[in-house]
């Protein structure tokens, strides 16, 4: 009880940070855009999105679960055990000034978290009638439209090839009553496609999506869904459609932790499931949740009719054939997960999951996909767990398929003290393991075909200063796309970061990653030879508070690409942002860069801030400069309008885009407006 004391006492020393603030955008910019793939933009995820529902009414730290404290994000996994172990072993805490008593929670952690939690008299923690839940609480409306200026072959006149016009319309009604109820609609249209004539004539928009969520209705029923909703099973070993991220600067929060149903009111057209879920409890220790769906995929129509070749995972309807091969199939997956929880150091499940496919899939047979799933019908089972054991917490799954192979992830989480963790994952999945919604840690997507193991650090040696590193090892030993052999590779990164609170956040970052990769073959031989081609990228970062309300952040990339074939491509990049962000109703945000890269492989992915919910992380390559301009006003009750233009040139008198999206200029702009009611 020392501890208690001693944190209550330090009251006045530590309140100071209450008033602190943290965006999700930072979130956003460690998790989506260090591990952003292939670039884009990004709806809001959910994961962030409920950042903003618990600033409203912040989570109960006595009553939340680990799941849902998990989904924040705002925890390494130590630190949640740690948070958890001690919230036992003083039977709760008493005050949120208490956080500083837990073991493992720094301060900067602490002032991250203060926005979204409390301590008692959590709204979440009452019994409310359903009238209530539907008639209160928060509601919010989206309109938003957006385009590039540029005219794209694919819609040139007199015979356009896009049946629609190059406008993204996106609309979307959310009402929120804190965790216990979700209630949303969500249309958009995407470029080129139609809007209330010619294939959407009835239905309007290209794709719509609606939900009821409801959780903790009593102590049976703990959550329910209808609609559109997420299911996350385990470490995502045979379905994970929810928000789960990879490799990032976040070294040692790799473990899947998401309640296994969440509302959805995203916009991806591919992973979500549509019809009902719910979670009862049975009895003290026994939890289950049983699901079904049945939604319309996309797929490629193959020349018999019957069958399809592939299932479309852009949701873009906008030509003649894509149009055709929307909805060509329909989807069933049903399943379920029996939970049994002794204690709060151990849980085990078994995971059970069933697709049905209205048409068989059958692949263009290839030498890379000999293994992949063919069939109208595959079934999944798994068995996951997590186990806390003093200060380590042991997760893992182990799964197979019909007909197919098997997979296995088993990893820890340790913290050495209250200033260092480690994490290590060690994955296996079987070159023909077969899975549809599959989700797991790993280098490549899909979960199969990979062998690896992944070791994660992060130390805070001083109050302001923390170090995050990892070094990954795999091979696949089977061929992949455009790999025509066994391959194997290495992956460093390294992040230092000095903060100093409410003023300056620098960081300096190393990454460097070698792989196979496939290189033209001679004129006499029909294989492509694999080589290792090393990336590697230098980051400098800067962000420091000239004002409270203005904030300045450098930003300087450089990096190179080589390989036996093209040997050494070089790159750097180079922006200056500037945000005002003041008690006045009107803020901004502006970007000025410049980019140098001897070719797209030596891409830089960066951050950009984007209209509300709609992050966007795009590659900056060529040579060439991007800018853009964001304007927020808050100036009318309940309403907040926006406006974005951003642009992008090339210095080298290179054209931007291929095929239908090409357009013949060396620059590119997108604008685009939103509008937000809340009430």
């Amino acid at each position: 009880m020392h501890l208690r004391a001693a944190a209550l006492l330090s009251y006045l020393l530590f309140a100071g940070i209450v008033s602190g603030q943290t965006e999700p955008e930072q979130l956003i910019e460690d998790v989506i855009a260090q591990d952003a793939g292939d670039g884009g933009e990004f709806t809001f995820n959910a994961a962030f999105e409920l950042l903003e529902a618990y600033a409203e009414r912040p989570l109960d730290l006595n009553k939340v679960d680990a799941e849902t404290l998990a989904a924040t994000y705002l925890l390494t996994p130590p630190q949640l055990d740690a948070l958890l172990r001690y919230r036992t072993q003083m039977n709760g805490l008493v005050s949120i000034y208490e956080l500083q008593a837990v073991p493992g929670l720094d301060l900067e952690t602490i002032r991250r978290m203060l926005p979204y939690v409390t301590v008692g008299g959590g709204l979440d923690d009452i019994n409310v009638p359903l009238r209530t839940l539907l008639t209160q609480g928060n509601r919010e409306l989206f309109l938003r439209a957006s385009r590039r200026l540029e005219t794209a072959r694919g819609y040139e006149v007199p015979n356009p090839r896009y049946a629609g016009d190059p406008w993204r319309t996106y609309v979307k009604y959310r009402q929120r009553y804190g965790t216990k109820l979700s209630l949303g609609v969500v249309a958009e249209k995407d470029p080129g496609e139609t809007f209330f004539r010619g294939s959407n004539r009835q239905r309007g928009f290209d794709f719509y999506s609606a939900h009821l969520f409801l959780r903790g209705i009593n102590r049976r029923v703990r959550a329910l869904a209808l609609g559109d909703f997420s299911v996350s099973f385990g470490q995502g070993l045979i379905l994970y459609t929810g928000f789960g991220f990879g490799k990032s600067s976040l070294t040692t929060s790799v473990a899947r932790r998401s309640p296994t149903l969440q509302p959805y009111a995203s916009v991806n057209e591919a992973s979500f499931m549509r019809g009902a879920g719910v979670t009862l409890a049975l009895g003290r220790h026994f939890e289950t949740t049983v699901f079904g769906s049945r939604r319309p995929r996309t797929a490629n129509i193959s020349s018999d009719s019957v069958s399809v070749t592939s299932l479309g995972l852009s949701g873009l309807n906008r030509t003649d054939n894509e149009i055709a091969d929307r909805d060509a199939l329909i989807q069933h997956s049903y399943g379920g997960s029996l939970r049994f929880t002794p204690s709060d150091r151990l849980q085990v499940s078994l995971n059970v999951l069933g697709e049905h496919l209205s048409r068989p899939l059958l692949r263009t047979p290839r030498p890379y996909n000999r293994f992949y799933f063919n069939g109208d019908r595959l079934h999944n089972l798994s068995l996951d767990y997590r186990y806390r054991w003093r200060n380590f917490s042991f997760f893992g799954e182990v799964a197979g398929a019909s007909g197919g192979g098997k997979a296995m992830l088993h990893g820890l989480n340790l913290g050495l003290d209250r200033r260092a963790e480690v994490a290590i994952v060690y994955r296996k999945y079987d070159r023909d393991y077969r899975a549809l919604s599959a989700q797991p840690f790993g280098e490549s997507s899909g979960g199969r075909n990979e062998e690896g193991i992944y070791l994660g650090l992060e130390v805070r040696p001083a109050t302001r200063w923390r170090i995050n590193a990892y070094y990954d090892l795999w091979r696949h030993d089977w061929l992949r796309y455009n790999i025509d052999g066994p391959s194997t590779g290495r992956e460093y990164r390294l992040r230092v970061n000095y903060t100093v609170k409410r003023r300056l956040d620098a960081y300096v970052e190393l990454r460097s990653e070698t792989k196979g990769h496939g290189i033209p073959a001679p004129p006499d031989t029909k294989i492509d030879p694999v080589v290792p081609r090393t990336r590697f990228q230098a980051r400098f970062h800067t962000g420091y508070r000239l004002t409270p309300a203005l904030e300045w952040r450098s930003r300087l990339d450089l990096g190179y690409t080589e390989d036996e074939a093209e040997g050494r491509q070089r790159g750097v990049m180079l922006f200056q942002d500037l945000h005002y962000r003041p008690l006045g109703p009107l803020s901004v945000s502006a970007r000025v860069a410049v980019f140098h890269t001897d070719s797209y492989d030596v891409r830089f992915y960066e951050y950009e801030n984007g209209l509300t919910y709609n992050a966007r992380v795009l590659p900056y390559y060529n040579e060439g400069g991007r800018s853009f301009l964001l304007l927020r006003y808050k100036g009318i009750r309940r309403l907040t309008l926006e406006a974005r233009v951003a642009q992008t040139r090339y210095f080298d008198g290179r054209t931007f885009g291929s095929g239908l999206e090409a357009t013949e200029k060396t620059w590119r702009t997108e604008v685009g407006g939103q509008v937000i009611w809340r009430w």
